[in-house]
């Protein structure tokens, strides 16, 4: 299946490229679904991450806040950040919504691409988290 791009900019393409890039980096032997992020600062700069499954399910670490911590630890904060790119090799993927949380901490209006459907999706996070808590923008 042919999923069509056109609609996203050359920085998003890139987005999704190095998530891709880093979903093969996944540790998931539990599940075999691998899956990368990659978030944009609003300074061009691109923090990975990827899922850390573990038998203690509940330990597992998802893609998205991997990103996240990454970028924290460069000394990133709220309101610093434009987009996050996720893929996965499952199908009709999706941020798990302790993920959308923990994004929603970072900025409602972060714009978050991924595929569902077989079609790239982006939508501001506030669409897929309407009436997050905290309210951050």
């Amino acid at each position: 299946m042919k999923i069509s791009t056109n609609h996203l900019s050359a920085a998003y393409l890139n987005l999704l490229n190095e998530a891709k890039a880093v979903m093969e980096k996944a540790y998931s032997p539990y599940s075999n679904i691998r899956v990368g992020a990659a978030l944009l600062a609003k300074d061009q700069k691109i923090f990975v991450g990827c899922n850390v499954e573990n038998a203690a399910y509940g330990n597992t670490i998802c893609a998205e806040r991997s990103a996240v911590c990454n970028a924290v630890a460069n000394g990133y904060r709220p309101g610093d950040f434009k987009a996050i790119a996720i893929v996965s090799n499952g199908e009709n993927f999706s941020p798990c919504g302790s993920c959308r949380q923990v994004l929603q901490e970072f900025g409602s209006n972060i714009t978050v691409i991924f595929e569902f459907d077989g079609e790239i999706n982006s939508m501001l996070l506030m669409e897929l988290l309407p009436k997050g808590f905290p309210k951050k923008d």
